[in-house]
């Protein structure tokens, strides 16, 4: 019955008008401006730069990296929904984006201070991890909001894989310019072209590394312009302090109505299990990389550069089968891809793939030469196809069983169920990573986060997709 009420409600709030092509090209480049600090920052350059380089020891790092993680999750699963209504309340996007924007460049900015070896900058360095998380996120917030009045609703799963896509793309362009002519191995003192650092960037002080936190900060604030020039925002309807209460009084009447649209409950509990995994996932799997392999940064980043090409096309093609098959499949493929992957990494070290022993790597061998090392590849390019459309069908399918009327306050349960038990993959893995000492085993945990989101998703249904089957 919830679906239903849903989705009679985002019938009538479709809009028969849509702004042109500029707008949506704003909004998509969104996505293109803000994935360098997930590219750069907390996955392939600046979190395993921080494990193995700033904390006393990859472990220790990796479990403390983990509590930041955890500490930023709870304060976004906290405020996200409360901000949504708001913001439905007031009509405003573009305001909430600023802010929160801002937040992004400032804690960015920070994280150049980071000197290798410098365990009194680790505090700071998780204060202004947490600071740039938290904005991006509820930027993001607010930048989903804005999809169902850029495209008609057949066109959803395009945009929002095209977006995703598009996405991944610039964070190959900032691994490629960070690796290429920015980062040098202290080694050799030369960059994966070969070239000395630009602007004399010193290998040694690892400042390749760090310069990815004002590189992220500067590269969103040149490409969200256009979204602010050229995408449309909802007029003004109630002044700030109506606006608050207004939104939070509407947040506790979809709460109170919540159980009863067991689909939609069911979908956001499946949210918040799949996206907690995924989360945990993309953070950890450069900090694993690095400490299994003892991969540098350069290493490291090439990886990020083929799974991100990998995403791209994972994202673009999961758009289009998420228009022909329904956002509710695309999830569950993405899934069970995804379990797979995580299964097969725990199956490889050094020395083995899948309990076959393989010669391991050599000291100042090519690189990716040793099997191990191909065989973590090829994984990580599932996990980028299968992470690309996992996430884009999913804001899919909330725009499909939203109402119209309250879709940034649902965006924020989104981004609740995303975030309200994101810390408890963090924290499993760093408590884990602690007790045992162990990576493998710290990363373990995420193959029942897979297993229980699968679950849960067979309850969703996709009201759309059933309107469109012949009864």
């Amino acid at each position: 019955m919830g679906s239903t009420i849903a989705a009679d409600t985002n019938r009538a709030a479709i809009p028969t008008t849509y702004p042109p092509r500029r707008a949506v090209v704003g909004w998509i480049l969104f996505d293109w401006a803000a994935q360098p600090y997930f590219t750069l920052i907390t996955t392939f350059i600046f979190a395993p730069y921080f494990v193995t380089h700033v904390a006393p020891d990859p472990a220790t790092g990796q479990s403390i990296w983990g509590f930041a993680t955890a500490a930023s999750g709870i304060v976004i699963a906290l405020a996200s929904p409360v901000l949504g209504a708001i913001a439905d309340a007031s009509g405003r996007r573009k305001p909430w984006i600023a802010a929160f924007g801002l937040m992004l460049v400032i804690g960015s900015c920070l994280m150049w201070f980071g000197k290798p070896g410098d365990t009194g900058a680790i505090l700071p360095l998780l204060i202004a991890f947490g600071i740039a998380t938290i904005g991006v996120e509820f930027a993001t917030v607010f930048n989903n909001a804005m999809m169902p009045h850029l495209v008609p609703p057949d066109k959803i799963g395009r945009l929002s894989g095209t977006g995703w896509a598009t996405g991944y793309v610039g964070g190959i362009l900032s691994l490629v310019l960070v690796l290429g002519f920015l980062a040098a191995s202290p080694e050799t003192g030369r960059t994966l072209f070969g070239l000395k650092p630009l602007f004399g960037l010193d290998p040694m002080s690892h400042q390749g590394d760090r310069i990815t936190g004002p590189l992220t900060a500067i590269w969103f604030v040149i490409f969200v312009l256009p979204m602010f020039v050229f995408t449309p925002d909802f007029p003004a309807k109630l002044a700030a302090g109506a606006a608050v209460r207004e939104g939070v009084r509407e947040l506790r009447e979809t709460l109170r109505e919540l159980p009863r649209h067991r689909s939609m409950a069911a979908f956001l509990l499946a949210n918040m299990i799949y996206t907690d995994g995924l989360v945990s996932l993309f953070a950890f799997g450069g900090i694993y990389a690095a400490g299994t392999f003892g991969w540098q940064t350069i290493q490291i980043g090439s990886f990020g550069i083929l799974l991100a090409i990998a995403a791209t096309f994972g994202a673009w093609l999961g758009g289009k089968l998420d228009d022909a098959l329904g956002p509710k499949r695309v999830i569950a493929g993405s899934m069970l891809l995804l379990l797979v992957s995580i299964i097969g990494i725990l199956l490889v070290d050094p020395g083995h793939i899948l309990f076959i022993a393989v010669p391991p790597p050599r000291p100042g061998g090519a690189l990716f030469a040793s099997p191990a090392e191909r065989a973590y590849l090829l994984l990580g390019c599932l996990i980028g196809i299968a992470g690309g459309p996992l996430q884009a069908a999913s804001r899919t399918l909330l725009i499909h069983m939203a109402p119209k009327d309250r879709i940034a306050q649902y965006f924020g349960l989104f981004a609740l169920t995303g975030k309200v038990t994101s810390f408890i993959g963090p924290l499993l893995i760093g408590v884990i990573t602690a007790i045992t000492a162990s990576q493998k085993a710290g990363m373990a945990v995420l193959v029942l986060w897979g297993i229980g989101g699968l679950v849960l998703l067979g309850r969703v249904r996709d009201p759309q997709v059933e309107s469109m089957t012949p009864t």
